[in-house]
């Protein structure tokens, strides 16, 4: 159809969008999700708090604060300068306590050799702290080198690690228990060994896998454990609009971030500080968890 303005004609255009155009314009589109997930949203930290309310908080324990910090992967993804961040970042929380859940390395891509410096460089950064006070336990990937080997790394940085163990925190002659398990999914966790059997004081147990709570729920002893911190599931790493996250491990499968109450228990999941697979983070920021326990009463 034409027409004429002003004595001048006027054809109508028809928008054409060739296979190649189109080819063009997604190719365009992915680089740049691509570069905003792998660059940006990667190392986009997010510190999340947390209250946490405990039935029989002991008052010398009321608001006593914790750092989290989980999945770190060192080395695959996780940049020397990013893990000094989010060790600036802990640091300037202030907390009481630093609990770390698991997965300083990672299992591929370098192989055992190269695992193994890894270690050792991640407890480099990782001695930074300033908080006196911190404790680890075993990841999946951390497993690929064992207890030993990761135990030597994290104390150059004054690093205990808890396998199927407890420590005792006691302020004012009142006592609160750190628990630490064996990972999950490729260890074998005594749970009669690590909790105590008449704890006096509250528990707070680390357990690099979070779908394991429920096993830990069910045990006789579960019943003294009023908080599981756990990472893992990275929160998906990945998460689409409406989609939510495309693939969780397997041990993350049910309980993939954020905080649950099963019962009497409470468990909370970090979405973790590093990658793996994949060097992306979509909808699912790098995660440092704050918590601030509170005693029953305000509840």
């Amino acid at each position: 159809m034409a027409g004429t303005i002003a004595d001048h004609p006027v054809t109508e255009k028809k928008s054409i969008v060739t296979r190649r155009n189109f080819l063009l314009g997604s190719g365009a589109a992915a680089a740049g999700l691509a570069l905003y997930s792998g660059e940006i949203a990667r190392h986009e930290i997010s510190i999340v708090t947390q209250e946490i309310v405990i039935a029989k908080l002991p008052a010398a324990f009321h608001n006593l604060r914790i750092a989290q910090i989980s999945d770190i992967h060192f080395d695959e993804y996780t940049e020397p300068s990013f893990l000094r961040r989010v060790v600036a970042q802990v640091n300037s929380l202030k907390p009481d306590l630093v609990l770390l859940t698991g997965d300083f390395i990672s299992v591929v891509p370098m192989g055992q050799k190269f695992a193994y410096g890894a270690i050792f460089r991640c407890a480099d950064v990782l001695r930074g702290l300033t908080c006196p006070l911190r404790m680890a336990v075993m990841g999946n990937h951390d497993s690929f080198l064992g207890a030993p080997d990761i135990r030597e790394g994290l104390a150059t940085a004054s690093i205990p690690l808890l396998v199927d163990q407890r420590i005792p925190i006691e302020r004012d002659g009142q006592r609160l228990w750190i628990v630490g398990i064996d990972e999950p999914l490729t260890g074998h966790p005594n749970l009669n060994v690590a909790i105590p059997r008449r704890p006096d004081g509250p528990v707070i147990l680390m357990s690099h896998g979070p779908d394991y709570a429920d096993t830990i729920l069910a045990h006789p002893r579960g019943q003294h454990v009023d908080l599981v911190v756990s990472g893992h599931s990275h929160g998906g790493q990945i998460r689409l609009p409406f989609l939510g996250a495309l693939k969780l491990p397997e041990g993350a499968k049910k309980y993939s971030e954020g905080l649950y109450h099963l019962g009497p228990m409470q468990l909370y999941v970090n979405r973790g500080i590093g990658a793996v697979g994949v060097p992306f983070r979509l909808n699912c920021p790098p995660e440092i968890t704050l918590f601030t326990l509170k005693s029953g009463t305000d509840g």
